[in-house]
């Protein structure tokens, strides 16, 4: 399995961005996906995910400003990030799960200037 992580970049605080996340190679195995972030001196924290009977999960920390979704006929899981706080900036990292492991994308810096 392979995940492809895009769409970070720098952007002012008030602001938007959508990452994507494409999934290739042995995707029938993954049944769920997700994000989490890292920012610096932090821990690798959850953002959004989906669940393995398609519910959504996020964190309080983005609940209202962050969504969660998906085409599935893309292989593609997106996170939809409005109104970015400064405290927002972090490396975005993609993760897909399968029932014996975690596969995680390369991940994608955001920004969040004041």
């Amino acid at each position: 399995v392979q995940l492809q992580a895009s769409g970070g970049g720098l952007v002012q605080a008030g602001g938007s961005l959508r990452l994507s996340c494409a999934a290739s190679g042995s995707i029938f195995s993954i049944n769920a996906m997700g994000w989490y972030r890292q920012a610096p001196g932090k821990e690798r924290a959850l953002v959004a995910r989906y669940t393995s009977v398609g519910g959504t999960v996020h964190a309080d920390s983005v609940k209202g400003r962050f969504t969660i979704s998906r085409d599935n006929a893309k292989n593609t899981v997106y996170l939809q990030m409005n109104n970015l706080k400064p405290e927002d900036t972090a490396v975005y990292y993609c993760i897909g799960w399968s029932e014996s492991r975690a596969y995680w994308g390369q991940g994608t810096q955001v920004t969040v200037s004041s």
